[in-house]
């Protein structure tokens, strides 16, 4: 029995995965469920699934998980803080660690997970903007398989079949949906409100990563985390916007053969592969009929004057160093001022290019540089944020 640890389980990402693990009873058992702060959530999960272990990392919430859980005749034993989490995603608890925390806040997990050699199935872009190569050596250190959960990585995986020779690939090709406002000019981007940025066309995702898509970000965070994840350099990485969803990632060999892979929008899909992979498990998601999907497959280049923060990605990878960590923070605090109504939609790029231009890059060499990096970014961002919206023009001036 696969015991599987679902880090972020009361998020989109942790209702899928608890989808697919509920499919295979006889093989697969969520033994660990943890949630940020929605306690009373992770309680309905825990009534459900009937965890060993059961962490929400705000603290003050222990209590009522534990009394939730008794409450419930539960024998899942309560947990709090993010101590806990970092020590239950290494310890003999799970086998299988899903990292679906999102934002900064999970990395800390992600790397326990990848230090005690667990199947990690990566679905926290950040852990590896923020700190690809330390993930990658604490993988490699410890003995971890990580297989990402990203519908385009897991396309690349895929494609990939265990092949570990970079040297062999002349190209990756990540596709993006293009988001809600695929099409649309920067003047008429002036005006989105955070309800029109989370409803996205294809996915249903959290608030932040939904505005991600929007603004092409997610598609630049994926960029870098396809850099680390498969060894390839930023110029053999292109994005092609392809609205159908259909063709999750395309790889280019140096033979002239390339392999793409494609199916329904569904991360059902990429984490069945995760949990059992080499072998296919059912996952609840139906085949693809290109007939009735309408029968086209359309592309067509990013456009990266309405959608800066896509080239913005790619300017971080090319500096390394710190500044994808800078990149990643200064949107973070840029996607929760706007839907939080502080600021407009075009701010966000504006504010991430202002922090990447303030904070000045430093080598990688440890998660301390980063985690500076990572602070030193919030604090320029929130203030640029904080200008008056006459003072915030930066990217669109």
């Amino acid at each position: 029995m696969q015991q599987v640890a679902v880090l972020g389980a009361t998020g989109s990402i942790g209702a899928s995965a608890l989808d697919v693990i509920a499919r295979h009873p006889d093989r697969l058992q969520a033994s660990v469920l943890a949630a940020g702060s929605q306690v009373e959530a992770l309680l309905v999960l825990c009534r459900k699934h009937r965890p060993a272990h059961a962490v929400i990392a705000d603290e003050v919430l222990f209590a009522t998980l534990r009394d939730g859980l008794r409450d419930a005749g539960l024998p899942t034993q309560a947990h709090a803080g993010s101590q806990a989490l970092d020590d239950l995603a290494a310890s003999d608890a799970c086998h299988t660690v899903i990292a679906a925390i999102v934002g900064a806040a999970g990395l800390s997990s992600t790397l326990s997970a990848a230090r005690a050699g667990k199947r990690l199935l990566l679905a926290n872009k950040e852990s590896l903007v923020l700190a690809g190569e330390l993930l990658m050596a604490a993988a490699r250190e410890g003995g971890a398989t990580i297989i990402p959960i990203d519908s385009e990585h897991n396309a690349i995986f895929q494609c990939l079949a265990g092949c570990k020779d970079a040297a062999t690939l002349s190209r990756i090709t990540l596709t993006a949906s293009g988001g809600p406002f695929r099409g649309r000019s920067c003047s008429e981007l002036a005006q989105i409100t955070p309800a029109q940025a989370v409803a996205h066309p294809k996915w249903s995702m959290g608030p932040k990563i939904s505005v991600d898509s929007a603004t092409l970000m997610n598609k630049g965070l994926e960029v870098i985390e396809a850099h680390h994840l498969f060894g390839v350099p930023c110029e053999r990485i292109r994005v092609l916007v392809h609205p159908q969803s259909l063709v999750h990632s395309i790889v280019d060999f140096i033979d002239g053969s390339s392999l793409a892979q494609l199916g329904l929008p569904d991360m059902r899909t990429a984490l069945a592969v995760g949990l059992g992979w080499p072998q296919r498990i059912e996952s609840g998601v139906g085949s693809l009929d290109l007939l009735t999907e309408g029968g086209r497959l359309d592309f067509e280049a990013p456009d990266l004057d309405a959608f800066p923060c896509l080239a913005l990605a790619f300017c971080a990878l090319q500096a390394g160093g710190t500044a994808p960590a800078v990149l990643n923070a200064a949107n973070e605090e840029a996607v929760s001022a706007f839907l939080q109504g502080r600021i407009g939609f075009l701010s966000i790029p504006d504010t991430v290019t202002a922090t990447l231009d303030a904070v000045p890059m430093q080598s990688a060499d440890s998660l301390n540089t980063l985690l500076a990096a990572d602070a030193q970014a919030r604090v320029q961002a929130r203030a640029f944020i904080d200008k008056p919206a006459t003072q915030r023009k930066y990217a669109h001036a």
